[in-house]
């Protein structure tokens, strides 16, 4: 309780100062003159200025505020190496009993490391620190403790950039004689052209105790999960390895290392590099069999993707024309077949065939390259018009075994609007192809349609009748695709609005051409956040179960739903940096959570020594929670007002407050009612007591 005299006038100012001011004037004036009994005059006089100010005593009740002591508690991924994981619950569970036992402190415990903090760079603390201290003055800041293994990667450099002068202790957990291996990135490429070798530079270290020199240790390199080279590495060197760039988008490369005998986790004994797979100008050859008004529909086609070099043959003049124009008048070159088709046909990504009908330019012998071009690993497209139903098609060639679709030698030549299949719905050439989602599609119609039979491969795409119009195939490590109709040029002029001929064209071009992304049958695993997303790819009906695995070992079981048609997803929460695979029984996808050197794994034996400045300047401790031992020993908790140091052996002190809130004022009036009566007639009384003697 506080006790105090406050004053409440009851009339104003300065009627109190002009009465106060008479008062004096008088007593002074009576005092010269001699007056008897002038001193109980001037008594009288202040009384009755004193009751005109309205004076009170007053009493506030107060309550005493606590202490406000944070406790942040590191629950990052090197806090569950090793029994560091117990010793944190205990020696939490041991300070919350002291705390209880203490009156006067507000213990506030805070989490950190988990969550979305799991995938950003190092082990922030203080930051949570600053966080749960935010809405407390700076008078009731008791302290604050930190429970950690002392890898904390976001310390303020001076124990002023705390916000408080409060003491900070630091709990360690961990034993002081620990050891580990880790294998670190030092230098890796970000991009490289597909077939070429790149180089990462590695670094292998071990740590700690006893530790230093040994044998030369096994070094496993795989690409998408498939081991790819085995090497032989010393501790404490730098290895280059070379990886080779497979393939076009991302190249998971992952370099594991054997463990070091009773070391702390193996999860820093790999590294994971990606490695976006670039490939050079697609180079395409676009032989047009004769001119028509679709020619220029795939040139402007193939000529505005950056992409693609295109060399691109129309045959004006077949050797059998016999016209007596003499050679020398003739501006045409001659077609170069052998080079094309014999010498440079591998140099070629794909090989389109635009209306061509054999005529004697291409030798039979050629086709047969062609073919075997295509069980190698090329890719030929088909856009077929009369000529892929007349005598002369591409399917009486020795190309017929790779072509998917077998000509019947009818044409439909009637109006119809082309139609997306069952598997074109699933299939990414033609999913969500623009205009496709309304009934019937809103794109402009077609005339003509080589009537064909699939022998292999998927139809995409139907006419009338759902007549195959689109066909795609697989042949040996090649792609075959057959357009039969050649009227996708008037998608191309805006004829009745034209069509989605950019999309579709380029889709089916890249696709034969192995574009990741167009992958029929594809699992994709990708990061976004703390979170990783499965995506399965397929023309099926239906995706089973996947498991994730996740950077420590453990499995989860993946339930996918179906996005869109033929795209399936589902998602997981990754807390932890690291390696994530997931699988589906047949295929296998990857992903890396967190940069690729994570802060959290760059050391992970416990230490007191990086949070030991800063704790000192704050004048506070410093203490393993256990030696060599099992015993875990919490400090004494021990209230202190003032002092330089708030640590000692086996005991850390906080700061207690001063602070307290009002609940409440008593207010006692000194001249009211009869009590104010009394010492003002009192005062009257003896006055003329004494003048009367």
């Amino acid at each position: 309780m506080i006790w105090s005299l406050s004053f409440s006038p009851l009339v104003p100012d300065w009627a109190l100062v002009a009465a106060g001011a008479i008062a004096v004037a008088l007593a002074l004036a009576t005092a010269l003159m001699r007056v008897p009994g002038w001193p109980l005059r001037g008594l009288a006089m202040a009384l009755l200025v004193l009751a005109l100010s309205g004076p009170a005593i007053e009493r506030e009740d107060r309550e005493p505020l606590a202490s406000v002591v944070s406790l942040i508690v590191d629950d990052s991924q090197s806090q569950r190496l090793s029994d560091r994981a117990d010793q944190t619950a205990e020696a939490l569970e041991g300070l919350r009993q002291r705390f209880a036992a203490l009156p006067g402190y507000e213990l506030r415990v805070v989490r950190a490391g988990r969550g979305e903090a799991a995938t950003a760079d190092g082990t922030a603390l203080f930051s949570a620190l600053a966080d749960s201290l935010s809405d407390v003055p700076p008078e009731r800041i008791g302290g604050a403790l930190l429970l950690t293994d002392g890898q904390v990667h976001d310390i303020p450099e001076r124990a002023a950039d705390l916000g408080f002068t409060a003491p900070l202790h630091a709990l360690i957990t961990g034993r002081p004689d620990e050891t580990d291996r880790r294998l670190a990135i030092d230098r890796a490429p970000k991009f490289g052209l597909v077939g070429s070798t790149q180089t990462v530079t590695l670094q292998l270290q071990d740590r700690g105790t006893g530790t230093g020199g040994g044998d030369r240790v096994r070094l496993v390199v795989r690409r998408d999960g498939d081991t790819v080279a085995t090497l032989r590495v010393t501790p404490g060197a730098t290895v280059d390895v070379p990886v080779e760039i497979a393939h076009g988008g991302q190249n998971i490369f992952e370099f594991a290392v054997d463990p070091l005998e009773g070391e702390l986790t193996d999860l820093n004994n790999r590294v994971v590099v990606t490695i976006d797979g670039i490939r050079e100008n697609l180079r395409v050859l676009l032989v047009s069999g004769s001119p028509h008004a679709g020619e220029r529909t795939w040139r402007n086609l193939l000529k505005s993707d950056a992409s693609v070099d295109l060399v691109h043959f129309t045959i004006l003049r077949p050797p059998d024309k016999q016209d007596g124009t003499p050679i020398n008048q003739l501006s045409l070159i001659a077609f170069p077949t052998r080079e094309l088709f014999s010498e440079k046909i591998d140099e070629f990504d794909l090989i389109i065939f635009d209306r061509y009908e054999r005529r004697g330019v291409l030798p039979l012998l050629y086709f047969d390259n062609i073919a075997r071009y295509v069980q190698g690993g090329g890719a030929v497209l088909v856009a077929g018009g009369p000529d892929y139903a007349d005598a002369g098609s591409l399917f009486r060639t020795p190309l017929a075994p790779v072509l998917p679709a077998e000509p019947s030698g009818m044409l439909y030549e009637e109006p119809f609007r082309a139609a997306i299949s069952t598997t074109g719905e699933r299939h990414p050439v033609t999913r969500r192809l623009p205009g496709a989602e309304s009934e019937p599609p809103a794109w402009s119609r077609w005339f003509r349609l080589v009537d064909a039979s699939v022998t292999t491969g998927e139809t995409l795409m139907t006419g009338p009748d759902d007549k195959p119009l689109l066909v795609l195939g697989r042949e040996g490590e090649g792609r075959v695709a057959v357009l039969l109709s050649d009227h996708v040029w008037l998608w191309a002029r805006g004829y009745e609005g034209g069509g989605p001929h950019v999309a579709l064209l380029r889709r089916l071009a890249h696709w034969l051409m192995k574009e990741p992304d167009l992958e029929e049958e594809a699992l994709r695993l990708t990061s976004r956040g703390a979170e990783v997303i499965a995506e399965r790819q397929t023309i099926g009906e239906s995706v089973g179960d996947m498991t994730l695995t996740l950077p420590d070992g453990s499995t989860r079981t993946l339930t996918p739903s179906e996005v869109a048609p033929g795209l399936w997803r589902a998602s997981s929460p990754a807390p932890d940096l690291g390696l994530y695979a997931v699988e589906d029984g047949t295929r296998k996808a990857l992903v890396h959570v967190g940069p690729p050197n994570p802060r959290e794994f760059t050391d992970v034996l416990s230490t007191p020594e990086k949070l030991a400045p800063i704790v000192a300047e704050t004048g506070g401790g410093v203490m393993r929670v256990t030696d060599a031992g099992d015993e875990i020993r919490v400090p004494r908790i021990v209230p202190m007002r003032r002092a330089d140091n708030f640590a000692g052996d086996g005991w850390i002190g906080f700061r207690t407050s001063d602070a307290s809130v009002l609940k409440g004022i008593d207010r006692y009036p000194l001249f009211a009612g009869l009590l104010g009566l009394a010492l003002l007639l009192g005062a009257v009384t003896a006055m003329w007591y004494r003048e009367g003697r």
